[in-house]
């Protein structure tokens, strides 16, 4: 992705590993105000940054935890097996505790685990570990480009406005994005595109976090507050609408950060396109239904309080209390999005159609990787 520094272009991946195996991150809890990267040395490092949301967006956990488990296997010493696979499987579950709701993390530790093989050499089964890492990573940021491809098609060639919420960028994955990425490719073919950036509370990671990226490419865009969606797609002035996801059940039900729902229902009711875009790791075979989803609870102080700063000159950004003191906080992170309000799925292989479940199920048989 292009980060602007110190009015300076650069490009960056939202994480990677050092050759001392160290984990680096765009600190995700700083932007826009600050750009840093987050080092995690040890597991615990690795399980505060998915945690803490220091890195966040479905395909970048289910990333993070790859490297995370590597990062274990590369400091193990010893010669015992059994005690290589006791760790491995520790770092599995502790990895897994973190977040609830995005697959790819189960997906993810699942895939880069399963192949561990006691007859081998500890050595051996270190190398499984980095290759199938390495191959994730890679196979992540060519997924993303290739849903920019396809979902460059249904972007017209004349002026049109997209709306999307949360953020589902390069920083969601590791570079391009998923709901961004056809933005991008139709912004790189020269089309005329404005983006209508829903801020999402209470984190507002579309009003920090996408925005932050939109900026940075220099793509047309207007962060508006979560409500204000409705009054845009009925008055016409969207023509399209695209969000990411962190779970697709079985049968095309999809989990995705609070207010995606409501925007499906909006685009139902008013005849606007709703599309969700994902890599194949978003992809849940064991659940069936959206009721079958497990919704994140979060701490009540994310919607009593913001990240603010007082002007431009500021940099040092303050979480401040905005709500009545006395009053409690509900803040659930997730909604599901019935598949019948969905207009298609995005993905690396093409855009799945209604009935989703059909759609789906031959998308699944597919692709093998996290079976």
């Amino acid at each position: 992705m292009k980060v602007i520094i110190n009015n300076e272009m650069r490009d960056f991946q939202s994480i990677w590993m050092d050759e001392k195996n160290i984990i680096n991150a765009i600190d995700q809890r700083k932007l826009p105000f600050s750009f840093e990267i987050f080092k995690a040395k040890t597991l615990d490092d690795t399980c505060f940054a998915i945690k803490e949301m220091v890195v966040r967006g479905a395909p970048l956990i289910g990333v993070t935890a790859a490297y995370g488990i590597l990062q274990e296997a590369l400091k193990f010493k010893g010669m015992d097996s059994n005690l290589f696979k006791e760790k491995i499987s520790n770092a599995k579950t502790k990895l897994s505790k973190t977040r609830p709701t995005a697959v790819d993390l189960f997906n993810v530790l699942e895939r880069v685990t399963k192949k561990l093989d006691l007859v081998k050499s500890i050595s051996e089964n270190v190398a499984i570990i980095r290759n199938i890492t390495r191959d994730i990573v890679q196979e992540t940021i060519e997924e993303c480009e290739k849903i920019g491809i396809f979902g460059n098609d249904l972007i017209q060639n004349g002026k049109s406005s997209i709306m999307t919420i949360c953020n589902a960028g390069a920083l969601a994955t590791v570079d391009y994005g998923t709901a961004l990425a056809p933005i991008r490719k139709a912004h790189e073919e020269g089309k005329k595109i404005i983006v209508y950036v829903n801020e999402t509370r209470p984190r507002i990671q579309g009003g920090r976090l996408t925005a932050w990226e939109l900026f940075n490419e220099g793509i047309e865009h207007y962060i508006i507050v979560d409500s204000a969606a409705g009054h845009l797609i009925k008055n016409r002035k969207i023509d399209l609408v695209i969000t990411g996801a962190d779970r697709i059940a079985l049968n095309g039900d999809t989990a995705n950060k609070i207010g995606t729902y409501t925007l499906s229902v909006l685009c139902k009711e008013n005849n606007i396109p709703f599309y969700i875009a994902a890599p194949k790791s978003t992809f849940d075979r064991k659940t069936k239904t959206g009721k079958e989803i497990t919704i994140e609870e979060r701490d009540g102080k994310e919607v009593q309080t913001a990240l603010g700063i007082n002007d431009k000159k500021d940099i040092e950004a303050k979480r401040i209390i905005i709500h009545n003191l006395n009053s409690k906080n509900l803040n659930p992170a997730f909604d599901v999005t019935p598949a019948e309000n969905i207009t298609g799925i995005i993905t690396p292989q093409g855009i799945l159609k209604q009935p989703l479940a059909d759609s789906i199920k031959q998308f699944l048989l597919k692709n093998s990787e996290y079976a």
